[in-house]
């Protein structure tokens, strides 16, 4: 009774007292909060670094959406009693202005510019990586629990080093995409650190939280609006459910070739008490709080915008600014170049496709995994992170940290080695041939364009 195996050496159950287990178990929270510490002290270090590599320039980090230098444009138009949507720098929501805005322009004495704002970013990425630790560890739990349904014990029997959300909040800390949106003065910590909120709030029932995560996330963004199934799916399934033809195998497997009726009556019973119904109580639940939210945001975006602009133009600078594709300034997507080439007769068209290509690929991915609807968080988060206007390496930080959610689903993924040294070679050419066209003028746009089509192959070989 005080021994369990937890491991599996060469098919023979190793064996552990119940004292040595909660010392490996204590080992491993230490290991990870030394880890954690570490990634800290990283970025506190990188901050203080002169110029920082100049990260908040590069095209891959800051983009115009979440580049922290035009929201101190935007604040500094406000502070003149000016529109901050005047011209053609800021197109951020405005709550977001109001919160970072006063921190770029307070200055530390003997300290970096912008030291505030950057602490934020810390801050938010901690928060995120500890709320990701918590979404695996209820997902952990909802798995054991769907395999128990199931008669699905031997599978439970194996342990890792750490949990597979441990290894995903380390995943997320450690990322370098992570670190140079942290230290690169972009805002994309806090877009990210909202649908993590919305995710983890879904994943724990807490109806509330979910729905202000996915409120704040699809007002920052936009994109993120899209998380409705997943977040629906999830309150209303639970984190993790068995497809219904597993549990048709369950009861086929046990009656074996007896069709006796009695033993099928038992079979659909037993069957209707193990399979998971969706609960739409927690749905209707999360709509109320969506629009109780909504309407709240929209009221605090009229009074900050009021004394110089309206709410309709707060809707074209941000919104509409991401769906027309106004600034065509490089970055690491595949879109800027093309719209940059097209003809105008023909741009109205093709934008309409490139955007209703994401929205084709929402309803069958939902229908096939509609019993993981964290997983398909996960692919739509990937998706929009590959085919969005203005993409940086803050998106690809998101859904790269959640892939350490789904070890199992990917214990057996191929080519990682491959796909490893593809995103390194990326993040090392990129900037080589942008500075080749840019500033050395021994290049052109095809140069950069060729790392984006690159980095775009490496985002499709990895879901």
């Amino acid at each position: 009774a005080t021994q369990t195996p937890i491991y599996y050496i060469a098919g023979a159950p190793f064996f552990l007292s119940v004292k040595n287990r909660d010392e490996m178990e204590q080992k491993k929270k230490r290991g990870f909060w030394r880890w954690l510490i570490a990634s800290v002290m990283l970025r506190l270090i990188l901050i203080y670094l002169p110029k920082t590599f100049n990260l908040a320039s590069r095209p891959e980090v800051s983009t115009p959406l979440v580049s922290l230098r035009r929201l101190a444009e935007g604040y500094w138009l406000k502070q003149s009693s000016i529109s901050p949507y005047a011209g053609s720098m800021y197109h951020g929501s405005p709550l977001l202005l109001s919160l970072l805005g006063p921190l770029t322009v307070k200055r530390i004495e003997g300290q970096p510019s912008h030291l505030l704002c950057s602490l934020v970013f810390v801050i938010a990425d901690i928060i995120s990586a500890l709320l990701i630790r918590a979404t695996g560890h209820t997902l952990q739990m909802a798995y054991r629990q769907s395999l128990n349904s199931l008669d699905i014990v031997d599978l439970l029997k194996s342990s890792d080093l750490l949990s597979s959300g441990d290894i995903a909040a380390l995943v997320y800390l450690w990322n370098p995409f992570t670190i140079a949106a942290c230290v690169g003065l972009s805002t994309s910590p806090v877009e990210n650190l909202v649908v993590i909120l919305a995710l983890h709030g879904a994943c724990k029932g807490l109806v509330p939280l979910a729905a202000f995560g996915w409120v704040m996330s699809t007002h920052l963004s936009l994109y993120p609006a899209i998380l409705i199934i997943p977040v629906i799916l999830l309150l209303g399934y639970g984190p993790d459910t068995p497809p219904r033809k597993l549990f048709l195998q369950k009861g086929y497997g046990k009656n074996g070739d007896n069709h006796s009726s009695d033993n099928c009556g038992q079979q659909e019973t037993n069957q209707s008490k193990s399979e998971v119904t969706f609960s739409w109580r927690p749905v209707v639940h999360f709509l109320f709080w969506s629009s109780l939210w909504s309407a709240y945001v929209l009221v605090l975006c009229s009074i900050s915008v009021k004394p110089h602009g309206s709410l309709w133009e707060m809707f074209q600078r941000t919104y509409g600014f991401i769906l027309t594709m106004e600034d065509m300034s490089p970055n690491i997507g595949v879109l800027w170049y093309f719209f940059a080439e097209v003809f105008d007769f023909f741009r109205s068209f093709f934008m309409i496709v490139f955007h209703l290509n994401i929205l084709f690929m929402i309803l069958p991915l939902a229908i096939r995994l509609k019993h993981r609807p964290c997983f398909l968080a996960f692919i739509y988060i990937a998706i929009s992170s590959m085919l969005k206007s203005y993409p940086s390496v803050g998106d690809s930080a998101l859904y790269l940290g959640l892939l350490g959610l789904f070890l199992d689903e990917l214990a057996d993924m191929k080519f990682s080695f491959f796909l490893l040294c593809g995103y390194i070679g990326v993040s090392l050419l990129s900037p080589v041939m942008h500075n080749l066209w840019i500033w050395r003028g021994t290049g052109n746009a095809n140069f950069y364009y060729a790392t984006g089509m690159a980095y775009a192959c490496l985002q499709v070989c990895d879901f």
